[in-house]
């Protein structure tokens, strides 16, 4: 889309920012975490066919990570017991696995850092000054942890991430409820509110959620399909909006 064919976001009340593969790309050590899992454990388990890049948008990408775990393997014909939160790496249950991919995610965030995307911090100080405010909606338990680690956790005047999900019983993406929420703790009417994400499922969740603008971020999901889940413009980088 052209840039003066763009919508202005500081039109609108509130900005609500998916974190994983919009402000940072944490997206891609979450791609890495889960194929280096999941070709193990495929490969230990006989499963077929084996883990493809395709798998991380079609079952993982927005969601929550045991609700990934389970909709992979289940498109595998694959069930194990659910498990608990507190299941070791060693368990073969749906958390003990999701707690495995966790534990590579940790690892490389620690050894590797990360820093924001640079048109994502362009956007986000034009928001700045304009005074929109903006809050971060991540399905992710380490949000806060990514968040401090790129140095820009005190921009947001809401974070609703995993944590409050699991705590609070919110439905995972597609499902609305995380965006509702966030929109709720900031005061604001989702409909005179933008949400952007470069999921499928986070576009499905706020499309549900009646948001008035649903920006999707084309991270490698791929433009037809961000627009049939509900995206009402698609964009490469955030810094199309900040031109």
């Amino acid at each position: 889309m052209a840039d003066d064919a763009l919508p202005d976001l500081t039109a609108y009340d509130a900005v609500l920012f998916d974190l994983d593969g919009v402000l940072t790309p944490t997206a891609e050590v979450h791609m890495h975490a889960w194929q280096t899992m999941f070709e193990e454990l495929f490969a230990a388990w006989d499963i077929t066919p084996p883990y493809a890049e395709r798998d991380y948008f079609d079952h993982l990408d927005g969601k929550k990570r045991y609700d990934g775990v389970a909709s992979l393997l289940r498109s595998r014909d694959v069930e194990v017991p659910w498990g608990h939160p507190s299941d070791p790496v060693t368990a073969d249950t749906v958390c003990g696995i999701g707690n495995r991919k966790n534990a590579v995610f940790e690892r490389v965030l620690r050894a590797d850092g990360i820093s924001a995307y640079p048109g994502s911090l362009r956007l986000l100080d034009a928001l700045a000054a304009a005074g929109t405010t903006v809050a971060v909606v991540s399905s992710s338990k380490n949000a806060e942890e990514v968040l401090a680690a790129a140095g820009i956790r005190d921009r947001f005047a809401v974070v609703m991430d995993g944590v409050i999900a699991e705590r609070d019983h919110l439905a995972s993406k597609p499902a609305p409820d995380v965006f509702l929420e966030a929109a709720r703790m900031l005061g604001v009417e989702p409909a005179r509110s933008v949400a952007v994400e470069d999921a499928i499922s986070g576009v499905q969740s706020a499309a549900a959620g009646g948001f008035g603008l649903v920006v999707g971020v084309d991270r490698g999901a791929g433009e037809e399909d961000l627009v049939e889940a509900g995206a009402h413009v698609v964009v490469k980088d955030l810094e199309e909006f900040a031109r």
